[in-house]
Formats: structure tokens, sequence, C-alpha cells
């Protein structure tokens, strides 16, 4: 092995490890710190709040308004093949008029109704995304009932070396506290990981080494 070759292997290694180091810091540090949130939510919950039964609640409804949805959409395949097997009988030149008229109008109600399972709002409430039969409300719905989605955004900073090792850094901070998250019991569906690398120092290497947690 060539001297550079070595001097380039030790460098490396120096990396890796001075990142696993301080990634389990941030690990333990971000434990402790989760551990005190949720103790104060559970605190909280003490004090008469519902949050965990809303989050069911929104959970089951989200649940049920998706298994409607899929629902609709494999009735509105089903009428989308028979649309087309109408389609090939109306392109027969030997079927005579009468039975052509008939087949014209069934395709005609069929395409209405592949129509009205893609957009069927409320006759009562028009105007409310939230409120019909259509795949586009239920789509809505169950992106209301499902909650927002978060951000979890790991920054490392102050990280000494080339910049990808602050990115993997970054990364790693933010999947630690998606982790913990989700065994807390957040679904995993709502948190997108971001790893920011060296961007956006703040006033102190601390302050540098963080995870910031934003709504979408």
């Amino acid at each position: 092995m060539e001297a550079a070759d070595a001097a380039e292997l030790i460098s490396e290694i120096k990396e890796e490890r001075a990142e696993a180091e301080a990634t389990e810091k941030f690990r333990n540090v971000a434990a402790l710190t989760i551990a005190i949130m949720a103790m104060l939510l559970a605190i909280g919950s003490l004090g008469g709040g519902n949050a965990t039964d809303d989050m069911i609640y929104g959970n089951i409804k989200a649940s049920d308004t998706w298994a409607f949805y899929q629902a609709k959409n494999v009735r509105q395949t089903e009428y989308r093949l028979a649309a087309d097997r109408l389609e090939l009988q109306i392109a027969d030149p030997s079927l005579n008029p009468v039975e052509r008229t008939a087949v014209e109008a069934q395709l005609a109600r069929y395409r209405e109704t592949i129509a009205r399972y893609d957009n069927e709002p409320d006759p009562k409430a028009p105007t409310d995304s939230l409120k019909g039969e259509g795949k586009k409300q239920l789509a809505a719905s169950r992106d209301y009932w499902a909650g927002p989605r978060f951000t979890v955004a790991g920054y490392a900073a102050d990280t000494p070396g080339p910049p990808q090792v602050a990115q993997r850094l970054s990364e790693r901070r933010a999947q630690v506290v998606v982790d913990a998250l989700v065994a807390a019991g957040v679904r995993r569906e709502r948190l997108v990981v971001a790893g920011r690398g060296s961007a956006d120092p703040l006033a102190t290497p601390a302050q540098s080494r963080r995870v910031e947690i934003k709504a979408e």
C-alpha cells in the first residue's frame, strides 16, 4: 500500500469513528430530551386532555376514508373496463342501428358514472372539499384526518472535515429523532427525514448541533 493510500485510509477511519461518537452522543441527548417531553405530555394528559383520543379517532377516520376511496377506485376501474368493451361493440360495423343506439346510451351512462366517481361534491355543501363521496373529496378527507406531516431536519454546522461528513452526521441525527418518535407512537408516514449538513450555523457549536421539527 502506498503511503498516500494509507494516509487516506487512516483519515477515513478517523472520520467514521468521529461520526459514530458524535451520533452516539447525540442519540443519548435526544433520548433524554424525548423522555422528558414524553413525561410532560403524560402529565398534561392527566389534566383531562383528550389528545390521545383525538389522535386515535383521527387515525380511524383516515383509515376508513381511505378504504372507501380504494373501494370506489376498484369500482371505477370496473366501469372503465365495461366502457372499453362497449366501445369495441360500437366499432363493429355489423351492429344494427337499434343495438348501436342502446350500446351508446349505456356507454354514456358508464362515462357519467366514471366522472362522478372522480368528483362528487355534497349537494348541500358543494364548495366544501371535505364533504362528498368522489375520490377527490375522499382523498382530501383522508389527508385532513391523517394530520400534518413533519420534516425532521438534522444539522451539523460545527463538524470539521469535508461537507459529506457533516451531511451524513446531520442525516443520522434526524434519523435518531425519527426513530424515537416512531417508538413513542408517531406514525412514520407523517415524518420526513432531512439532513441539512453544515447549513445554517448558529451562534455556538452547541446550537449548531441540532434537530428541528417543522410542520409542512
